[in-house]
C-alpha cells in the first residue's frame, strides 16, 4: 500500500514539475503555442508539457528547444529592464547609442563586437521596434526578438529577450 502511495505521489509531482519549469521556450506546449500571449496559451503549454512528458525527453536529447548545457534561461530580468526603462531605451536606440542600450546589451551577456553590431540593427530597425509612441513594453520586446532572429550575430541572445 505505501509503494501504490508512494508511485501515485511522484506520478502527481512529474508533471506538477515539469508544468512549473516551463522555461526557455522548451518543450512541444511551448513550440506549440510560441508567439501567442495571454493566460489560455500559457496553460496549454504547460499542460502539453507536464503531461506528455515531452519536456524531460527534449532536455535530455537536446531537442524541441531545449538545451543540454544546464543553465536555465529566463527572460524576466530583460522583461523588467526593459518595462522600467522604455522611454530610455527608445531614445538610446533612435540614436544608436548610450546609456540604456549599453546596459540592455550587458544584461543580455553581449561581447563587445556584438555590441556594436546590436548598437547599429537597433538604429536601423528602430521603427521596428518602436512603431509608435504608445508602444508597450511587451510589443517591444517582442520586436526586439524578431529583429535579433533576423541577424546572424545577435540570433544567438534572441532567447534571453
Amino acid at each position: 500500500m505505501k509503494k501504490l502511495l508512494f508511485a501515485a505521489c511522484v506520478a502527481a509531482v512529474i508533471p506538477a514539475s515539469a508544468m512549473a519549469q516551463n522555461v526557455g521556450k522548451c518543450g512541444w506546449g511551448s513550440k506549440l503555442m510560441d508567439g501567442q500571449s495571454g493566460i489560455a496559451p500559457q496553460v496549454l503549454a504547460v499542460t502539453t508539457n507536464g503531461t506528455s512528458g515531452n519536456q524531460t525527453f527534449a532536455i535530455t536529447t537536446g531537442t524541441s528547444g531545449c538545451t543540454q548545457d544546464g543553465v536555465v534561461r529566463s527572460n524576466w530580468r530583460t522583461a523588467m529592464f526593459i518595462d522600467e526603462n522604455v522611454t530610455k531605451i527608445a531614445r538610446d536606440m533612435s540614436v544608436g547609442e548610450g546609456e540604456t542600450l549599453e546596459s540592455l546589451a550587458s544584461l543580455l551577456g553581449m561581447n563587445d563586437a556584438d555590441k556594436a553590431v546590436f548598437f547599429q540593427v537597433a538604429k536601423e530597425n528602430f521603427e521596428v521596434i518602436f512603431p509608435s509612441d504608445s508602444v508597450s513594453s511587451y510589443e517591444v520586446m517582442a520586436s526586439l526578438k524578431r529583429v535579433f532572429e533576423g541577424n546572424d550575430i545577435l540570433a544567438g541572445y534572441s532567447h534571453l529577450i
